[in-house]
């Protein structure tokens, strides 16, 4: 029997704020309600869901604007990292989305999280890539990164 519950955190996967939703009995007991994340829908709970809606409506604009500037800001910026390759010029592993997050914190200044940098696996070839972005509120962007080996010439150590 599924639990009805009204959310006072978005929660990936089951819903946002302010949204009542049906979970099972054990992320209700274990996850929801001691994270205090969500309450137990109820009817004198409605004035609370309206406040929630309305925060959450705020919150959405904010987010929106400041992910369409920093979709901005990325446009045209290109991160660079260099990688080790065997003699055949193989990378040795691959570029991940963690990778990907930290470059960009350290090369841009940008806090991002991995969840954010939309490749499946990671990026197992040298050579210039587009990566895709999916910022808050749905906003889509793109990044360049640029792999290069290790130890090619012009390199100073």
């Amino acid at each position: 029997m599924k639990h009805e519950l009204l959310l006072l955190e978005d929660v990936e996967g089951t819903g946002r704020i302010g949204d009542i939703v049906s979970v099972k009995p054990g992320f209700a007991r274990n996850y929801l309600l001691p994270q205090k994340k969500a309450v137990i829908a109820e009817k004198h709970l409605v004035r609370l869901r309206e406040k929630l809606k309305a925060d959450r409506a705020k919150q959405a604009e904010t987010d929106r604007k400041g992910s369409l500037e920093l979709a901005k800001r990325l446009e045209g910026a290109v991160l660079s990292t260099k990688v080790k390759v065997d003699a055949d010029g193989h990378m040795y592993g691959s570029v991940t989305a963690q990778d990907v997050v930290i470059l960009f914190k350290d090369q841009l200044g940008i806090e991002l999280e991995r969840r954010n940098i939309l490749i499946p696996k990671g990026i197992k070839k040298m050579g210039v890539h587009e990566i895709p972005l999916k910022l808050k509120e749905g906003i889509d962007a793109k990044a360049t990164i640029a792999i290069t080996p290790e130890g090619t010439a012009g390199e100073n150590a």
